[in-house]
């Protein structure tokens, strides 16, 4: 359908949505309204990295410092968002959080339309694949939906065996349907890349560690702290500084180094960051000399790879894949995120203070390993290395 028009379909989406979920009189309704909302925001995010692509394919430095950019952006808003957010419903309530997406999307929809070069259609009478999407979305709902319900029904329980089975026999149906069809909507052909492959493997476990470790550190602050809504937010609001500083050195070390040093080196910081919130106590407050070193670090390392890592997804396929490459990339870090919560999730929703200091640093652990395998990861499969091969002997020619 053209990446600009789906990002303008997705802008009027959630807006409407957002609509619904400030005006929703039930619970039933809030919920119903958040799924349309997620249809919205999954047009958006992959789309707008294909603009990006379609606009600075010609140089990839400068693509990858607007990626920087881009990433800046969403990390600003990861970090901004429970300050605001805890400012919106002291003052205003819950619903609050959704009037706020109304203004933006209005703005967004009109910059687009006045900004954003038309895009052409790469083909306009290619079937729309209903069979994979369908089964993508429930194997991947059964999936995070089993994963969800295993601390509070345990692994016994007929849904989340059912759950499990169900997301198995449906991922093996979308391979299967993927495999034969003439469309497909995700070419199984871009996993035969070790790099593209390693790229995605590497945004999943960043998302996992980084995802989970916000929410349990939000529970530890309100929960075993005792800080309110307002104060957790706060102690988050360091996090932005260092993402927009890494971003943008991400996008400059990118252009000189390649994309391998900064994914390399984004997750050792970061796995540093997760050791040093490793010595997280009951007693631990959120200052400079406890936790902010650690917590400042973690988007620190985040923001040089997270960079890196989208520029080389994009890198390694043609133009004309860029929104199913960006889709793909988005995707798997958005499973990674949901599955880091519901497990971290897990580890804390029970115990005593002393239970869950003690699984919040189990968690830091593995996300310490993760980070560490992340950066290996990089290494060993010559992520951001290919494209740059590609472009040297395209030259040569």
């Amino acid at each position: 359908f053209g990446s600009k028009r789906v990002f303008l379909i997705g802008f009027v989406l959630f807006m409407i949505s957002s609509l619904s979920c400030a005006l929703a009189p039930s619970a039933t309704a809030l919920n119903i309204a958040r799924a349309v909302q997620g249809i919205g925001a999954a047009l958006l995010v992959p789309s707008s990295l294909a603009i990006l692509n379609f606009a600075y394919a010609h140089d990839k430095k400068l693509l990858a410092k607007a990626i920087g950019w881009w990433t800046a952006a969403g990390g600003v808003s990861i970090a901004a968002g429970p300050v605001i957010g805890g400012l919106l419903v002291s003052g205003t309530g819950w619903r609050g959080i959704f009037w706020v997406n109304i203004p933006i999307c209005i703005a967004g929809f009109i910059l687009t339309r006045k900004i954003v070069p038309h895009m052409p259609r790469k083909d306009p009478g290619r079937s729309f694949d209903v069979p994979g999407q369908l089964l993508a979305i429930i194997a991947l709902t059964a999936f995070i939906g089993a994963v969800i319900e295993v601390q509070p029904l345990g692994l016994s329980h007929h849904f989340v065996q059912g759950g499990l089975a169900l997301a198995f026999v449906a991922s093996a149906a979308f391979l299967i349907v993927e495999r034969r069809s003439s469309a497909p909507m995700l070419p199984l052909r871009l996993f035969s890349q070790v790099s593209f492959s390693g790229a995605v493997l590497f945004g999943v476990l960043v998302n996992f560690s980084y995802y989970g470790v916000i929410f349990i550190v939000s529970f530890y602050l309100q929960k075993v702290r005792g800080f309110s809504v307002m104060e957790a937010g706060l102690t988050f609001l360091p996090l932005t500084g260092t993402f927009i500083i890494s971003n943008i050195a991400s996008g400059w070390m990118s252009a000189r180094t390649g994309l391998r040093m900064p994914m390399i080196l984004g997750g050792l910081i970061g796995a540093t960051g997760y050791a040093m919130l490793g010595a997280i106590g009951i007693s631990t407050s959120a200052t400079f000399f406890e936790m902010l070193p650690g917590l400042a670090l973690i988007p620190a390392g985040m923001g040089l790879a997270v960079p890196a890592m989208t520029t080389s997804i994009l890198s390694s396929v043609e133009r004309h894949q860029a929104g199913t490459a960006s889709a793909v990339l988005n995707t798997a870090r958005q499973v990674g995120g949901a599955l880091g919560v519901a497990i971290f999730g897990a580890l804390i929703a029970v115990g005593s203070s002393a239970d869950i200091i003690n699984n919040i640093r189990g968690a830091m652990l593995t996300s310490m390993i993760l980070l560490l395998m992340a950066a290996a990861l990089a290494y060993w499969c010559k992520i951001g290395v290919t494209h740059h091969v590609i472009a040297h002997q395209s030259s040569q020619r």
